[in-house]
């Protein structure tokens, strides 16, 4: 029986397609990664009947980078990455997922791929054919196919069953311009943000920010946002005068009047303009003009407009609220969630989508009730042939579909039955009077035909109760009149849902992207989200934009972002050569990186005036091995301590606390070492070192955790009992700093092991190892209270074979408790570079 291999994007999205498809009858078992399962069922193919084997990806299977050369910020000048050569490499190495693939894939004969139906699945859908194509069983015929694509837009049985009897061929030229664009923002991005962030952090210790990064799409992004600011800055108010009237109708009720002439920006002429309106006293009714006024109803829905709403009506962020939206789409609730637009397919079943929501117990009764009178045709928009218009599947409740999803689900249906309802139909009633030959009115309104503002109560008219009838020549007493004196305002901030609205009408991302990048300029600590979702720019943000439009304005603009997505748009319709576009956008961004760099001097400038220099910054923490004065500690990001006296700068870990330990010193360099605590882990650093490895086996950013440093009683060398079950390279480091909380962790990942609290010696024994595993054992000693089985204050065994331990132990993050050997080196002494001594000398 021949077997047909299909992958999804998604382990939940796999699950979901298995079941439809089989009927429910699928077998799962989980992979060999770890994180995707495989679902196995039989059911019929190219007209035979053939084992299928449902697994997916998790994302990317593979992402672009630099050679590890290349990696080395230090080392490598910025301007090298325009030319240097670009690799593919595991986007997440620890769940092997290319030879996961190739495993489940081995000897099959068929390849379906269920990818994402955008630019980037199709691009993923390249990255599995070129993990298996080597291990599946080559046709019998060159022309047989092998490789097949399905589209959908959601997952359901409809959908799924249609793909699968409409399969075709993947898209090579839109996965070719998903890989153009990855190339140009890694080349562009990662010069720039190179090169001024290791000028910057070098000279200022305030900026709080781990990057000073530079995006072609999220530095015109940022760019919007300051832009508003100088607006907001450079706006000076200006008074002017309004005369506020209200007249006495017939029937006793006071009504307000708006002043035709709105307002005056001279006091004079508005102070007589006050006395003339006092002197007449009374307004007669000049006209009374009722119009019959309609709202239409919405369009259908796509994904910028969903963001925007989600922003601005939800109060989430667009990358939050597209990310709840991946999670409805995956469980069947909505179809795909991103989708460019606006306009229904001419096969697509409206009623049917719309029965679904007979059975909602929020809006069922009121969609009950469309039905019966009938649908309305949607309004014309945009079919941009991607996917059709974000929809709800199926019925849902908040039970099933919870808070902030919730939410989500909510409007998206409620748009939905919007689309399908009527427009809402009003009366608008203007009544003008004359006063003194001053022109004053006042209207209201008056719902005819709710229509669609039923299921989109936010939408609704309001309506102006109070408002009596008025006839021409009716005479009115003029009840109070004054002048007031106002200001004029400076428009506000700008919003995530008025960002977007600019990022799209400038062509800056796409609507996957546009959320990433808007959540970035955040996360960089650019700007910062006020009430209302509006983003107010940082100093930091500030400084850099006025600081490009002061070197090269173009660098700011959308314009040069625009045109780069309109040429990989070309890429993508088979109509512009791939390294064409590539080498034409890396020529022009590598010019404007030599000016860039030839004029740092005028964006430093800006710096001086808005940042504290780094010898002025921080507070004594620890002595420098070289002078051996106090460094400062540098608390704002990145962390950093930094030598006044060598004017030398040491990083340190991100997200944790730092602080003196013991005043103890680094048997290499004199540097005293500092203890790094966080919620996960704790272990030693040697500033010096963390910067500066001194062994071949160490990189930089490694603690004392991961020295192998053979004497040193703080390195991993005296310390390591294990290596990790859990992760690859990993090493169970003995944390001496734990005290009478004693623990191990992994100097690689999370896997932490609570053991022997209360005991006042914990140590591992040198050069003795268990038996049984392999991994050296430690010598425990309690001072009083032991816990140990026969009440003995000491014992040395293994954490992992002796009985006697075993109980005292608890994992907080493991699943193989299991050391997979001892750890990696030659014991005390054995390690690379063990025994050399570094003294003073390394920084004399």
């Amino acid at each position: 029986m021949k077997v047909a291999f299909m992958v999804a994007e998604k382990p939940s999205l796999a699950l979901s397609i298995a079941k439809i498809l089989s009927h429910g009858q699928e077998r799962s078992r989980k992979g060999g990664n770890g994180a995707c399962s495989v679902h196995e069922y039989t059911g019929q193919f190219a007209g035979q009947t053939v084992r299928f084997k449902m697994t997916s990806v998790c994302g990317h299977v593979m992402t672009m980078d630099f050679p590890g050369a290349y990696n080395n910020w230090d080392r490598v000048d910025p301007a090298e990455l325009f030319s240097c050569d670009t690799i593919k490499k595991e986007s997440t190495a620890k769940l092997r997922m290319p030879d996961f693939l190739k495993q489940e894939a081995k000897g099959c004969d068929y390849l379906i791929l269920w990818l994402d139906c955008d630019k980037e699945g199709e691009n993923i859908c390249f990255e599995v054919i070129d993990a298996v194509k080597t291990v599946m069983t080559p046709p019998s015929r060159p022309t047989d196919k092998v490789v097949y694509r399905a589209k959908f837009s959601a997952v359901t049985e409809k959908d799924l069953n249609t793909a699968m009897r409409n399969l075709v061929d993947p898209n090579y030229n839109e996965s070719l311009s998903v890989d153009a664009r990855m190339e140009l923002d890694l080349r562009i991005g990662c010069v720039f943000t190179r090169y001024q962030t290791k000028f910057f952090q070098g000279k200022y210790g305030n900026l709080d920010s781990g990057l000073i990064s530079f995006g072609p799409c999220q530095t015109p992004t940022l760019g919007f946002c300051v832009d508003r600011h100088d607006k907001i800055q450079s706006f000076k108010p200006e008074p002017y005068w309004v005369i506020e009237a209200k007249v006495k109708h017939p029937d006793g009720l006071l009504i307000d009047l708006d002043w035709d002439r709105g307002r005056i920006f001279d006091k004079e002429v508005a102070e007589m303009f006050l006395n003339i309106v006092k002197e007449g006293g009374k307004g007669k009714v000049r006209s009374v003009h009722m119009k019959e006024k309609v709202k239409q109803r919405p369009q259908a829905l796509n994904t910028v407009e969903l963001m925007k709403v989600s922003s601005s009506g939800l109060g989430m962020s667009p990358h939050h609220a597209m990310q709840l939206a991946e999670r409805l789409y995956t469980q069947g609730y909505i179809s795909y969630p991103r989708t460019e637009t606006t306009q229904y397919p001419e096969n697509f079943d409206l009623m049917e989508t719309l029965r679904f929501q007979t059975r909602s117990p929020e809006w069922g009764a009121d969609v009950s009730a469309l039905i019966a009178t009938g649908i309305n045709k949607p309004r014309k928009g945009k079919d941009v042939g991607d996917h059709p218009p974000i929809t709800p599947m199926r019925s849902a409740t908040q039970n099933e579909v919870t808070g902030e999803m919730w939410k989500i689900y909510d409007y998206i249906t409620r748009h939905f039955i919007a689309t399908l309802a009527g427009d809402c139909q009003y009366q608008e009633t203007v009544t003008t009077l004359d006063v003194s030959g001053e022109t004053f009115s006042c209207s209201g309104k008056h719902v005819t035909d709710p229509g669609f503002t039923i299921f989109m109560p936010w939408s609704a008219v309001p309506e102006d109760e109070s408002m009596p009838e008025f006839t021409v020549g009716q005479t009115c007493a003029i009840s109070t009149v004054k002048l007031t004196e106002k200001q004029t305002r400076p428009p506000d901030y700008l919003s995530e849902s008025e960002l977007i609205t600019l990022m799209e009408k400038h062509g800056i991302g796409t609507d996957a992207s546009i959320p990433v990048h808007i959540n970035n300029i955040s996360e960089r600590n650019y700007v910062s989200v006020s009430t209302g979702r509006r983003l107010i720019p940082t100093t930091l943000g500030i400084v850099l934009v006025h600081g490009y439009q002061k070197i090269d304005h173009e660098l700011v603009l959308p314009t040069m972002r625009a045109a780069m997505e309109t040429q990989l748009n070309l890429i993508s319709e088979g109509r512009a050569d791939f390294n064409a576009v590539v080498d034409h956008g890396v020529e022009i961004y590598k010019r404007k990186f030599q000016y860039f760099t030839e004029h740092i001097q005028s964006m430093d400038e800006l710096f001086e005036v808005s940042f504290t220099p780094l010898s002025e910054s921080g507070k004594p923490l620890s002595r420098c091995g070289k002078c051996h004065r106090y460094m400062k500690y540098v608390m704002s990001k990145p962390h950093r301590l930094h030598c006044k006296s060598c004017d030398d700068t040491y990083g340190l870990p991100p997200n944790g606390n730092i602080k003196i330990f013991r005043e103890l010193k680094c048997p290499l360099d004199e540097f005293e070492l500092i203890q790094f605590c966080s919620p996960k882990k704790s272990y030693t650093i040697c500033p010096y070192c963390y910067t500066n490895p001194p062994f071949p086996d160490m990189r930089k950013g490694n603690g004392c955790n991961q020295c192998s440093h053979p004497s040193c009683t703080y390195s991993m060398m005296f310390n390591g009992i294990a290596q990790c079950g859990e992760c690859e390279y990993g090493v169970l480091v003995l944390d001496s700093t734990s005290g009478l909380k004693w623990r191990v962790d992994c100097n690689k990942c999370d896997v932490a092991i609570h053991l022997f609290h209360g005991a006042q010696r914990l140590a591992v024994i040198p050069d003795t190892k268990c038996a049984q595993c392999g991994a050296n054992t430690l010598d425990i000693e309690y001072k009083e209270g032991s816990p140990l089985e026969d009440g003995s204050s000491s014992h040395s065994g293994c954490i992992f074979c002796d009985p006697k331990l075993l109980t005292h132990i608890k994992y907080s993050k493991t699943t193989n408790i299991r050391p997979s050997g001892p750890p990696r080196g030659r014991g005390r002494g054995g390690g690379r570079g063990g025994g050399r001594s570094r003294g003073r000398s390394r920084g004399m």
